[in-house]
C-alpha cells in the first residue's frame, strides 16, 4: 500500500498559499481519477487501486507543523512501510516552477516535514517538493502563508500536467528512475 501526502493547512484562508501547495496537487491527482475525500484520524483521504496497488491520498487537517500527528495514525492504522510514503510540499529553497523528487534525508527546515520525521521517527521517506522561491523581503511565516501572485500561480498551474505525470509514474517505475527522469531541469 502506498501513502501520497499532500501538506497544507485547513480553511479557505489558506487556499492558493504558497504552503497550500501539497493539497493543491493532491487535489489535482484526486480529481483525475474522480476521488473524494472523507475524514478519519484527523485528515482528509481518500484510498484507491492505481496499477493494481492500493493507494491512499491524504490531507492532513492538523495545521502543517503538526502534520505527522495525522499521517502516524494513518501508517499504524493501514500499517504502510514509510518507504511506500510519498509527501507532497512546497520548498523555500527550489526556484518557483521546479520541482525535486527526493528518496529521504532532512526536513531542511520546513515544519510539516519536521514533524512527520518526528512521528514516524525516521527521514525514509519519499518527497516531491514543489519550489516556491525565497524572498527574503518578507518574514518566512508570512511568505509561506502568503498568496500566490497572479503570474505565480501561473507558473503553478503550468506545472500540472507534469506533477500530474509524476505522479502517474510513481505507481509505474522504481523511484530512482522517476528521480532521473524528472530531477532534470531542462524537464521542468
Amino acid at each position: 500500500m502506498k501513502l501520497i501526502v499532500g501538506l497544507g493547512n485547513p480553511g479557505n484562508e489558506y487556499n492558493n498559499t504558497r504552503h497550500n501547495i501539497g493539497f493543491y496537487y493532491l487535489d489535482l491527482f484526486a480529481k483525475k481519477y474522480n476521488l473524494t475525500f472523507k475524514e478519519k484520524f484527523n485528515g482528509l483521504y481518500s484510498k484507491t487501486i492505481i496499477n493494481n496497488e492500493d493507494v491512499i491520498l491524504l490531507k492532513p487537517l492538523t495545521y502543517m507543523n503538526l502534520s505527522g500527528e495525522c499521517v502516524i495514525k494513518f501508517v499504524n492504522y493501514f500499517k504502510i512501510d514509510s518507504n511506500d510514503i510519498l509527501v507532497i510540499h512546497d520548498d523555500l529553497d527550489i526556484e518557483i516552477g521546479l520541482i525535486k523528487l527526493k528518496q529521504n534525508g532532512s526536513s531542511g527546515g520546513h515544519n510539516g516535514i519536521k514533524n512527520i520525521i518526528l512521528n514516524l521517527e525516521t527521514e525514509n521517506f519519499k518527497r516531491l517538493k514543489i519550489g516556491i522561491s525565497k524572498n527574503n523581503l518578507y518574514d518566512t511565516k508570512d511568505y509561506v502563508l502568503g498568496k500566490f501572485s497572479k503570474e505565480e500561480l501561473e507558473i503553478i498551474k503550468s506545472l500540472e500536467p507534469n506533477i500530474l505525470n509524476i505522479l502517474d509514474d510513481y505507481f509505474k517505475i522504481p523511484f530512482n528512475d522517476l528521480m532521473s527522469r524528472y530531477n532534470r531541469r531542462d524537464h521542468e
